[in-house]
């Protein structure tokens, strides 16, 4: 299962994913477009850690997940 993580801090937020490198160097994480990680999100097989900077918070969302809290958290365009 892909993991997103959706980064919220007091000027906005933003999506970023961390891509495994082989051998010995260190993972990557890299920014994604929010449109990229909707149709993941809709293809069933992504969960998205919701991590607000100020307070330190975590959540994490799932496609089984209840639909007012991915509306919440995500916005409209992560519900079928």
């Amino acid at each position: 299962m892909k993991r997103y993580t959706k980064v919220i801090g007091m000027m906005g937020y933003y999506f970023t994913k961390e891509f495994e490198k082989k051998k010995r160097h260190k993972n990557k994480v890299r920014e994604v477009k929010e449109e990229t990680v909707a149709k993941s999100f809709l293809e069933g097989d992504t969960e998205i850690l919701i991590y607000f900077l100020e307070s330190d918070r975590e959540i994490l969302i799932t496609p089984f997940s209840d639909p007012k809290e991915i509306q919440k958290y995500l916005g409209n365009k992560f519900i079928q």
